[in-house]
């Protein structure tokens, strides 16, 4: 894997001094992410761009360029996308710098940054025509997909529960009240990771969106809930309560949303979270096991916490939930030594 790494890095900067003809004094890598795609910082005078080398025997740069194009559109600082080589999968983009909303949320910078990321969310959802802008739609199937990554990856391979019959039939009525709720929900454009890793803080129209690509038309809820229940950093129930409803209101008041009744836009904002969270620690836990990317496993606990949490206040998922705690946090502890 090292020598392919290495080849593809020797092209990627052949293809930045030789066919771009850019003066590049420095290449470094700037971040990677959960794919197989990779990102470099390279110097090029006074200016830095960013490089993303997308393999594309495992990656496609073409909805990345398309989502980007959507977003720009409807006035949401995605990157500039300055060249491309769609076959070798390459982009030259802009570079948002290294402030990301990860390392400059706290106490006294909350406000400012979920504020304007909220308004940034707003934008997005009233400023992409779902009708016409050809992303893939957040249907059953990938909702069930998503939530199947928990049962196979997490359940199945990280913790070898070795699940009943009856406890299959359990996960399944689960998925199908989770899924029907993000079903009837309005659609919009989804992001899929509008969160404090993918937000960078930016002087003007912050924030930066990045790691986009795979955004679909879907639920509402959907992004609000990545960004204020966010897998890596948590903030109290009040405040989170407080920034749901502030939410409600612009989306009512910006004609965005219809429905009125808060209670039932919080029961959508709260299965939402249980289905992405679900989904997100299948996610990190093939991480670990498949692509041998083990960080991400610490961030289990918490995300579990979220699904613990709320779900004690739907009695539809009272079965679950006691699945998860007669069944599934020791057996996390036993096998990770961290505690659910």
């Amino acid at each position: 894997m090292k020598n392919t790494q290495d080849s593809r890095l020797r092209a990627l900067s052949d293809w930045l001094t030789e066919d771009l003809r850019l003066a590049v004094a420095d290449l470094s890598p700037a971040s990677s992410d959960a794919s197989f795609r990779r990102y470099f910082r390279a110097r090029v005078g006074a200016e830095t761009f960013i490089v993303m080398d997308a393999p594309p025997s495992h990656e496609d740069v073409r909805p990345f360029i398309h989502v980007a194009e959507l977003l720009r559109q409807a006035g949401i600082q995605a990157p500039r996308i300055h060249a491309r080589d769609v076959d070798r999968g390459f982009l030259l983009l802009c570079d948002f710098g290294q402030r990301s909303y990860l390392d400059h949320l706290d106490e006294q910078s909350a406000e400012q940054l979920y504020g304007d990321a909220m308004a940034g969310l707003l934008r997005m959802q009233r400023g992409v025509e779902t009708s016409t802008c050809q992303l893939p739609p957040y249907d059953d199937t990938l909702l069930n997909n998503e939530m199947n990554l928990f049962r196979d990856w997490f359940a199945g391979k990280l913790l070898d529960l070795g699940l009943t019959e009856a406890e299959h039939g359990l996960l399944d009525q689960t998925w199908r009240t989770l899924a029907d709720s993000a079903l009837e929900q309005p659609k919009v454009c989804v992001h899929r990771d509008y969160h404090s890793r993918n937000l960078m803080v930016t002087d003007e129209d912050n924030p930066g969106v990045l790691d986009f690509q795979d955004a679909v038309v879907g639920p509402i809820t959907y992004d609000l809930v990545s960004l204020l229940r966010d897998c890596y950093i948590a903030w109290p129930q009040a405040r989170i309560d407080t920034w749901i409803r502030g939410f409600h209101n612009q989306a009512q008041t910006t004609g965005l949303l219809a429905e009125t009744d808060f209670a039932r836009f919080r029961r959508w904002f709260d299965l939402m979270g249980i289905q992405r969270h679900l989904k997100a620690i299948g996610i990190f836990s093939r991480l670990k096991l498949r692509d041998g990317k083990a960080g991400y496993i610490g961030d289990i606990p918490r995300t579990l916490g979220y699904v613990l949490a709320v779900s004690q206040d739907y009695p539809e998922l009272a079965g679950f939930r006691r699945f998860l705690l007669d069944r599934v946090q020791a057996r996390f502890t036993a096998v990770t030594g961290l505690t659910a």
